[in-house]
Parts: structure tokens; sequence; C-alpha cells
């Protein structure tokens, strides 16, 4: 099911405005379960987040569906507006928030069957 109103889809994580499935806190629970023990593949530096961050986040999220991202800096506000503008940018999920990482998943259909994530219904 797909919305385009505002939705919550974490609760660290204010709304999401674009077109994002809603997922259930067991369904959200399982994403945080695959992503414990995934490398942050994509670093955010003090520069930010730009362009060449955001197209290297799409190229991860196309290739892996479940991604964790390291954020530098102290500034937690900072991240939580990363975290918004990483989910509204990559019409991605917000899984996980804690500290300095960020966990995000983007469901592809091209993805190869076995290296598919599967959620369990609701």
């Amino acid at each position: 099911m797909k919305l385009t109103t505002p939705i919550l889809t974490s609760p660290t994580l204010t709304t999401a405005t674009l077109t994002t499935p809603i997922l259930t806190t067991k369904q959200i629970a399982h994403l945080r379960g695959l992503a414990h023990n995934l490398s942050p593949v994509v670093m955010i530096g003090n520069n930010g987040l730009n362009e060449n961050v955001l197209k290297e986040i799409e190229l991860n999220l196309n290739a892996h569906e479940l991604i964790k991202i390291q954020v530098a800096g102290d500034d937690r506000d900072a991240r939580k507006a990363m975290y918004a503008e990483i989910c509204a940018k990559s019409n991605a999920i917000a899984v996980h928030h804690i500290g300095k990482q960020l966990v995000v998943f983007r469901a592809n259909a091209a993805i190869k069957e076995s290296a598919k994530i599967h959620i369990p219904k609701p």
C-alpha cells in the first residue's frame, strides 16, 4: 500500500512526504535485526550531505536494498535532518537511527531473488 500524504515511518523521524510504503513495527524490527550485522557502506563526512553522497546512497540502495550509513559530526539535530533528507530524496524507508549510524531500506524489483530482502507480512 502506498500513500502520498505525510506518514510516520520511524519513531525517530518526523515525517516522510514522498510515496513510501507503510511498514508495521514488526517489519521495522525485522529490518533492524537484519541491519545489525551490516557495516556502513556510505560515510557522510564534515562536508555534509551533498550530491555525490546522495548518488552513492542511490547506488548502494539499488545494489543492497538495506544499507547502513555512518555520519560524522556531533550535532544530533543535523543528523536527524540528514536522515529525513536522505529518505525523502531517495524514497527510502527510515529503519533505525542510533548514534551516528542511520539505516535505510528501499525495495528494489530489479535485484536478484537470492539477494532480495523478504519482509514478513503484517
